[in-house]
C-alpha cells in the first residue's frame, strides 16, 4: 500500500450522522458516540496516560474537545504498537495506521507526546525504549531508508518499481534527513525526563556514528555519495531527476536531503527545515553520556558547519515580508518558497528547538508560509485554513499544520482559532485525519493516522496546562 492516499469522500459518513445527532452544546462527554477501540482489543494499556485522558475529559469545558483528546490522545497505542522483550531488550515496532510499517519519523512523532508521563509510568518507560531499540536496529540496517517492516525478511512492495539498494526488511528507501534526526530527538527526550542511560549500549552508539557519518556523505563535499533513487512511477513527487541524485547543488556545508518529511521529493536539494533539525540535533548528541570526547568534537565541528551554512545561504530578502527562510536553496542562489505541512517545516521550527518562536526570522517567515498569496500550498476555503503540500494535492489542508500553527503561536485569538478549525473538521469521526478538503472536511484523506490524532493530543494536552481557558 502506498502512504499517499488519495482524497475520498468519508467513509465516516454514519458516524458523522451520529455525531450531529448526539453533540448538544451543554451536553456532557456521554452525549458523544464511543468510537474508540474497544479496551480489550487495545494493543497497549497506559495508566498515565488514562490517567491524564480522564483529568482532561474532566475540568475542560469544552466537551467535544475532550471528547477529540480521549479518542485521539491514545490513538497511537490503541492501535499500533507492537512490544515484546528480544533479547533481554525491550523492542517496540510501531506501525502509522493504515500502513503496516515502521517510519522512524512517524514512530518517534507518535509517541513523542507520551515521553512527559513516562517517569510516572515504568510500562509505558518501557514502551518508548522499546522505540529507541527498534529505531536503532533500523538505522543499522540501512541508514538512508525511511520506512521498515518488523520483519527484517520481508520484501519490500516497491521491489519491482525502485532502483536502490534495497535490502530485505525496507519498506521505502527515501533519503530523508529528518528520519536520522527523529531518533536522536527520542533518545535525548527520553534521556532528559528519565535519567535512564540504559539505551546508550554499544549498538546505540554505532548508530550515532552512522548517522553522523551519512549526514557528512550528504554534504556532498566528495562527490554525490552512495544514495541514489529512482521510482518508475507517474507520479512525479516520488521521482528524483539526474540518474536519481537530484539536481545539483553547490557544496557549502548544507546537507542535501532528496525527499521531504511528506515523502516528497524535494525540488532544491538542500531543505531548510531539514537542515534546522539537524543541527538542532547534532546540538542533544554532544550532550548525550558515554560519547567518546573525539566523536563530540566532530558532531559540535559538523553542527556549527551546517549552522553557519544555513545563516548563509537560507536568508532570503523579501520586499513584502523582509528577511525570511527559503523552504529549499541549491547553494547557486536558487530557492523555492513554500511550506509543506510535515514536521519538519518552516512553520514548525519552534516545536523543533530550532529557533525561538518570537525570534524575528521566524516571525517574518511564519507570515510569508501563512500566506496564500506567498505560500502556494496554503489554502482557504469554506471548511478552514492551512498548509498542505503536494503529497495530496492542491485545495488539500493538513489538521498537522493547524496543529504545528497552535504549538508556535505566541497568540491566544491564533490558538484558539487553530483549537476552534480542528473542532470542526474531523467529520464527525472524532479522529483527526491525513488531510481534509478546504471547502469540504468531510472528504478526507486517511481515517487512520495516528501520528496526526496524537501532535492533537499533545496540543490540547499542552493548552489544557498552560492555556485552560482556552479550552472552556
Amino acid at each position: 500500500m502506498q502512504r499517499r492516499t488519495f482524497i475520498q469522500q468519508s467513509a465516516m459518513a454514519g458516524a458523522a450522522l451520529a455525531f450531529s445527532k448526539y453533540s448538544k452544546a451543554a451536553g456532557g462527554a456521554q452525549d458523544f458516540p464511543v468510537v474508540r477501540i474497544p479496551e480489550a482489543e487495545r494493543k497497549f494499556k497506559s495508566a498515565a496516560v488514562e490517567k491524564a485522558i480522564a483529568e482532561v475529559k474532566k475540568n475542560i469545558g469544552n466537551k467535544e474537545i475532550a471528547w477529540l483528546f480521549e479518542n485521539a490522545f491514545p490513538n497511537t497505542l490503541d492501535t499500533t504498537v507492537d512490544f515484546e522483550v528480544i533479547d533481554g531488550k525491550p523492542d517496540t515496532y510501531v506501525i502509522t495506521g493504515d500502513i503496516d510499517a515502521m517510519w522512524l519519523r512517524d514512530s518517534t512523532a507518535q509517541v513523542w507526546p507520551y515521553i512527559p508521563l513516562c517517569k510516572g509510568d515504568q510500562h509505558l518507560q518501557e514502551l518508548i525504549k522499546g522505540v529507541i531499540n527498534r529505531q536503532v536496529k533500523c538505522i543499522l540496517l540501512d541508514p538512508y531508508a525511511n520506512a521498515f517492516y518488523k520483519d527484517l525478511n520481508k520484501v519490500s512492495e516497491w521491489k519491482e518499481t525502485d532502483i536502490t539498494e534495497m535490502k530485505p526488511g525496507i519498506h521505502e528507501r527515501k533519503w530523508e534527513i529528518d528520519s536520522l534526526c527523529y531518533p536522536i530527538r527520542l533518545s535525548y527526550g527520553y534521556w532528559k525526563t528519565t535519567g535512564d542511560t540504559s539505551p546508550f549500549d554499544a549498538q546505540w552508539k554505532e548508530a550515532a556514528k552512522l548517522i553522523v557519518k551519512t549526514f557528512k556523505e550528504q554534504q556532498r563535499f566528495d562527490g554525490p555519495g552512495p544514495y541514489s533513487f529512482q521510482r518508475k512511477t507517474a507520479w512525479a513527487t516520488d521521482g528524483v531527476p539526474l540518474g536519481g541524485y537530484g539536481y545539483p547543488a553547490k557544496p557549502n556545508g548544507l546537507i542535501c536531503s532528496t525527499f521531504r518529511p511528506s515523502d516528497d521529493a524535494t525540488v532544491f536539494s538542500y531543505l531548510i527545515p531539514s537542515n534546522f533539525f539537524a543541527i538542532t540535533i547534532l546540538g542533544y548528541l554532544t550532550k548525550i553520556p558515554g560519547l567518546d570526547s573525539a566523536f563530540v568534537k566532530e558532531v559540535a565541528d559538523l553542527q556549527q558547519q551546517v549552522k553557519t551554512a544555513l545563516y548563509k545561504h537560507a536568508v532570503i530578502d523579501n520586499k513584502i515580508h523582509g528577511k525570511h527562510f527559503a523552504f529549499e536553496v541549491n547553494g547557486f542562489g536558487s530557492y523555492n518558497l513554500m511550506d509543506d505541512a510535515n514536521v519538519p517545516s518552516l512553520l514548525s521550527l519552534p516545536y523543533i528547538d530550532a529557533i525561538k518562536a518570537n525570534d524575528p526570522l521566524y516571525l517574518n517567515t511564519r507570515k510569508f508560509v501563512l500566506s496564500s498569496e506567498y505560500n502556494p500550498f496554503y489554502f482557504k476555503g469554506k471548511a478552514g485554513e492551512g498548509i498542505g503540500g503536494p503529497h495530496t494535492g492542491v485545495d488539500t489542508i493538513w489538521p498537522m499544520s493547524i496543529v504545528l500553527r497552535g504549538l508556535t503561536s505566541i497568540s491566544d485569538t491564533e490558538t484558539k482559532h487553530c483549537i476552534d478549525t480542528l473542532q470542526k473538521t474531523h467529520a464527525g469521526t472524532g479522529f483527526i485525519h491525513e488531510s481534509f478538503h478546504k471547502d469540504d472536511a468531510g472528504k478526507f484523506t486517511r481515517k487512520w493516522f495516528a501520528w496526526a490524532n496524537t501532535i492533537f493530543g499533545e496540543f490540547i494536552y499542552k493548552v489544557y496546562h498552560e492555556k485552560p481557558y482556552l479550552l472552556k
